[in-house]
């Protein structure tokens, strides 16, 4: 899949991190985007084009400037020589002229992104001017911070390598709530979204003119289950997300230090109340860990069952009877294998690999008491859905015996089991061999037992497959199952 700094791949002179910095920017510009009121582009000199837009976003705080997608195209004659003034004079740039688009009047400047004291690209943000009205406190802060933020790009402070990159979900946006503090970490501005956020912890006063960081330690009830990184964030001093729970309620914190050329002279705090989130979260877990539990007891379950099997079978007369137990016992035990694979694990897929490459072996053993049977293993099953793993584990197992039992017959040899995973024509297929090196196939019919029966069964049945048996070159059998692994 192409990523946007692929149409410059071949003649831009990036230095190392130079593309990571502009990924980095482009997956954190949509709160820029937010707090600035306008849309913001993305330009690299191009040979033919002149500019090519890289990217391209649209804020959430207010109409687009822009209905179509122009990412991939040249830029506009008119926009051009603003936009080469800042790649430049690498400072920001603004148009001396209110420009029309759409019969709508836009601001546009231009903000050279420097790192390493190079221009690697240049954001050009869009803001409608169209409305008469006198912007609000929380529109002229928003604009403020936006601009911070773009000035720190020209001085190749922001966006910041540090900053958070995990999978937690939750991250606060700008419509969420924000909050700017000053250098000491007292609050200057907070959102309206920002205040009820707090108020929802237990904080019933104005946070403005308050150093958060002691609003935050006030509200906290156990100390000891504290995220060590929450001073840092409230204080504003790293690009970093921390929690805090209070009264049933979680926030999550965003701080974006805001810095010059000498020093750190303030910081944007986000925050989002995540309450529903976490405990929907939670209820995950504890569901996770029922599955695991009722899979730990079905495993339990079913070794008595063998238990059971096996205690009766010693108690049989006769060899029929004893031996169809045994046989019954083993494939019991085969399917609790598969569940105590999947009561190890969160999720409903299992290593076949691991699992099998214990099946294999025992299988061989069990068929064999008294026989040198040697087992060889090789290829990759990968992860397989426990639905499969199951009546697999299965398959493998009985085909084994019987190529013990009746392949060998009593006599020395191998059993080889061989897994191919390949792209077929409707998808992933997998392909199982288990061969010998026995008396090969009969040469007259002869009438399947029931483990051949229970082969062919689960096969078209359960796996969906098929299954040939076939005479292996120089002597034994060859027995291939194919499946596909599409919508798996």
């Amino acid at each position: 899949m192409a990523i946007f700094t692929d149409p410059i791949r071949e003649h831009a002179d990036f230095g190392p991190g130079d593309a990571e910095w502009l990924h980095l920017l482009v997956g954190d510009w949509q709160m820029v985007a937010d707090l600035a009121f306008a849309d913001l582009a993305l330009w690299f000199p191009h040979p033919e084009l002149g500019y090519i837009a890289l990217a391209h976003v649209r804020p959430s705080t207010t109409h687009t400037a822009f209905h179509s997608d122009f990412v991939g195209e040249g830029i506009r004659s008119d926009l051009q020589p603003l936009v080469e003034k800042a790649w430049n004079s690498r400072s920001i740039e603004r148009s001396s002229e209110t420009n029309w688009n759409s019969e709508m009047a836009l601001r546009v400047e231009a903000v050279p992104m420097v790192r390493n004291g190079r221009t690697l690209a240049v954001v050009t943000t869009h803001m409608d001017l169209s409305s008469s009205r006198m912007p609000s406190r929380l529109e002229l802060t928003y604009r403020q911070c936006a601009y911070d933020l773009l000035r720190m790009g020209t001085l190749g402070l922001w966006p910041d390598f540090a900053s958070p990159t995990g999978s937690r979900r939750g991250a606060p946006r700008v419509g969420d709530g924000l909050i700017r503090l000053d250098a000491d970490g007292v609050v200057q501005y907070a959102s309206p979204n920002g205040v009820s956020a707090f108020r929802r912890l237990g904080d019933g006063e104005s946070l403005e003119g308050r150093s958060l960081a002691e609003v935050t330690a006030g509200l906290l009830k156990d100390r000891r289950m504290v995220d060590e990184t929450l001073p840092l964030v409230v204080t504003g001093r790293m690009p970093w997300r921390s929690e805090i729970e209070s009264r049933g309620v979680s926030l999550s914190l965003r701080a974006i230090p805001l810095r010059d050329e000498q020093q750190r002279f303030g910081a944007l705090v986000l925050c989002r109340d995540v309450s529903e989130l976490r405990r929907r979260e939670m209820e995950l877990v504890t569901k996770d860990a029922t599955i695991r539990e009722i899979h730990h007891r079905v495993k339990n379950n079913l070794q008595t069952v063998a238990a059971l099997l096996r205690m009766q079978s010693r108690r049989m007369v006769s060899d029929e009877a004893k031996q169809g137990l045994e046989q019954a016992m083993r494939r019991v035990a085969t399917i609790a294998l598969v569940h105590e694979t999947l009561s190890q694990g969160l999720t409903q897929s299992v290593d076949f690999d691991e699992l099998i490459g214990r099946q294999f072996r025992l299988s061989a053993e069990v068929a064999s008491p008294s026989q040198q049977v040697r087992t060889e293993r090789s290829g990759t099953f990968g992860e397989l859905p426990s639905d499969l793993a199951t009546p697999l584990a299965l398959v493998i197992n009985e085909l084994v015996t019987n190529a013990v039992e009746h392949g060998l017959e009593g006599r020395a040899g191998t059993v080889w089991l061989v897994a191919d995973r390949s792209e077929g024509d409707d998808g992933e297929e997998l392909t199982v061999t288990i061969a010998d090196d026995g008396v090969g196939l009969p040469h007259t019919p002869h009438v399947e037992g029931l483990g051949l029966q229970i082969v062919r069964t689960l096969v078209t049945s359960e796996l969906g497959g098929t299954i040939t048996w076939e005479r292996r070159e120089g002597g034994g059998t060859d027995v291939k199952i194919r499946l596909s692994l599409a919508g798996k």
